[in-house]
């Protein structure tokens, strides 16, 4: 299996795409194609002595697309920037898979330019993986699409339900839409209309969630628009560093606070643990007819460790084509 990776991608690339693309190379049975220019990445590749040995391979691709650049006119501009030619190597077979903790939407446009869309499918969305009260759970969309229709929010959810079935195996996964109320009456215009479409839709839903739930357990899958799933992320991410930022603090407050962190070590690395975004990896694009992952822009070298070995985990489960299945099962139509 070959993983296409975007090394130019991020806050911090190439070095830090790199050196997680050698730790998932070093644990995983992968080769790891490192796009981008050629110069640069070997410039990189060379703090590591034995990566010739890993079964990494660079890829050139001469063009780099800013994170600050308009994806679409910068796409345009530059078709062999790194993002373009990644896409095009899991087009052409030549990967099973695309990685990119670059540009949301430069990936996701490049995506959908390659691969098209799975049969059935409008919109793809980005599927985060969240940490609840027990097991993980999905929320989507996370940032792909800024506005949305009912019926995209109804491709949500199922899409969303063959992400809980993969990634971590709950048979029937429990569908919630997320609003500012439990009754179904409640929320605006598209989310009163998709309660309505996914009530009568094949999946498990359980009706509306509110914001206070979401972390709770109560729902496997929350479906939202791109726009308010992304501000629960970022939102989310803020809050975690000013949990610990806090927790920190009070713990070097006073010698037996110390002493107390010093016997509960490894119950705050656990808690830090379920808590911190690489260790996730990234966001499954669903609804593309090709497998990608996108990671946060700020990844570290865990986390795009962890979004090639989901990448992998992934492939291996032919996940495209049990999302075209399930969308064709559900017969959702354009």
């Amino acid at each position: 299996m070959r993983i296409a990776v975007d090394a130019m991608g991020g806050d911090h690339a190439p070095s830090i795409v790199v050196d997680g693309a050698v730790a998932a190379a070093r644990h995983l049975d992968a080769e790891v194609l490192l796009v981008g220019p050629t110069s640069e990445i070997e410039r990189a590749l060379a703090s590591h002595a034995d990566w010739q040995t890993l079964g990494i391979t660079v890829v050139e691709a001469p063009d780099v697309i800013g994170m600050s650049e308009a994806p679409g006119a910068a796409l345009r501009r530059k078709p062999r920037a790194s993002i373009r030619v990644a896409a095009e190597l899991v087009a052409r077979k030549d990967a099973s898979a695309l990685v990119s903790v670059g540009h949301t939407g430069a990936t996701v446009m490049a995506a959908h330019a390659a691969f098209g869309m799975v049969n059935g499918v409008d919109r793809p969305a980005l599927a985060a993986t969240i940490p609840t009260r027990g097991r993980p759970a999905v929320l989507l969309d996370a940032g792909a699409n800024v506005e949305c229709r009912p019926q995209h929010l109804l491709q949500f959810g199922v899409m969303g339900s063959v992400v809980a079935r993969v990634a971590f195996g709950v048979d029937q996964p429990r569908v919630g839409l997320l609003s500012i109320g439990e009754e179904e009456t409640k929320g605006n215009e598209l989310t009163r209309d998709a309660h309505q479409l996914l009530k009568a839709a094949p999946i498990n839903f359980i009706g509306n969630i509110e914001g206070r739930e979401i972390y709770s357990g109560v729902a496997d899958v929350v479906v939202c628009d791109g726009f308010t799933g992304n501000v629960v992320l970022k939102t989310s991410e803020g809050l975690v560093e000013t949990v610990e930022s806090l927790l920190g603090d009070e713990l070097r407050g006073t010698f037996s606070s110390q002493v107390g962190y010093l016997l509960s070590r490894r119950a705050f690395r656990r808690f830090r643990r379920r808590l911190d975004y690489s260790e996730y990896g990234g966001a499954a694009l669903i609804g593309v007819a090709g497998l990608t992952i996108v990671g946060h822009g700020r990844s570290s070298a865990k986390a795009v460790r962890n979004a090639i070995a989901m990448a992998y985990r992934f492939a291996s489960t032919d996940f495209v084509h049990r999302v075209e299945h399930e969308i064709g099962a559900a017969a959702l139509t354009r």
